[in-house]
């Protein structure tokens, strides 16, 4: 097993994972450091995309590229990855192979994250939840690119309903199902969904952890905008164009975490 790791400074993360994401639809791992960013893909050689190692192009970004063989211990390796979160002392979210919270109120949410996805350790997804828990849990909630389904999972543990899950990749979608069910909730509707060519379903909470430019996409399709929106997957200095093109949506919290931001915006 090899990993494929290709790393850019965390400004030009964007466009180097747009093109890897079409290289390798099924997804791949995202390690944050101090100013960069790495993307990960394994696979069995043959398997990878063909790409140099060393100094290379990829989204017109130039990035460093690093293939090395995984230990025969990766599979424990990439459990450790997958460290359990409490967010807000409210919502536990975890692997299935992870301890569950042993503090009484705490609602559990267990995510298998297969290869493809995270199981809400992501400062995006955190800083999405926290968010999420400050919202009256009432009414439909759509979930825009819900990945393994934890912003979807919880919040229908949280109280929300019905709850519509949507991603453009069919890997998210049947993890998603995969893990409501694993959960024993009931989700409405999980089903694909290109927003870079569709429309945003209607619904009066939406979250959406997505990259900017794909969030400005949205924006400028979302025929009206919700009551509350909860978006991330944004870089600090990316927040405040942003907030602006979800007009006239009115910013009411903004949560940051590593370089991260999320924002709750709300009709005025």
């Amino acid at each position: 097993m090899i990993r494929l790791a290709i790393r850019a400074s965390a400004e030009d993360a964007e466009p180097v994972l747009a093109a890897l994401l079409e290289l390798a639809p099924a997804g791949v791992e995202q390690v944050d450091g101090d100013g960069w960013v790495e993307f990960a893909i394994y696979g069995a050689p043959g398997e990878l995309p063909s790409l140099p190692t060393g100094e290379a192009t990829i989204g017109g970004v130039r990035v460093r590229v690093d293939g090395r063989e995984v230990p025969d211990d990766w599979h424990e390796r990439w459990k450790r990855f997958h460290r359990p979160v409490l967010v807000a002392d409210r919502l536990h979210v975890r692997a299935p192979w992870e301890a569950p919270s042993r503090r009484p109120g705490v609602e559990e949410v267990v995510i298998d994250p297969g290869r493809a996805f995270g199981t809400g350790a992501h400062p995006t997804t955190r800083l999405c939840l926290e968010l999420l828990l400050a919202v009256e849990p009432a009414g439909p909630v759509a979930d825009l690119g819900c990945g393994s389904g934890v912003l979807a999972i919880a919040a229908a543990k949280l109280g929300f309903g019905p709850v519509w899950a949507f991603d453009h990749d069919p890997a998210a979608v049947e993890a998603t199902e995969r893990n409501a069910a694993a959960n024993g909730v009931t989700l409405a509707r999980v089903e694909r969904l290109d927003l870079r060519a569709e429309r945003p379903p209607r619904a009066p909470v939406v979250v959406a952890n997505l990259m900017r430019s794909l969030l400005l996409e949205v924006a400028a399709r979302m025929e009206e905008r919700p009551a509350t929106l909860v978006v991330s997957g944004l870089l600090d200095h990316e927040a405040d164009e942003v907030a602006a093109a979800f007009a006239p949506l009115a910013e009411r919290d903004r949560r940051s975490a590593e370089g991260w931001s999320a924002l709750l915006l709300t009709r005025p």
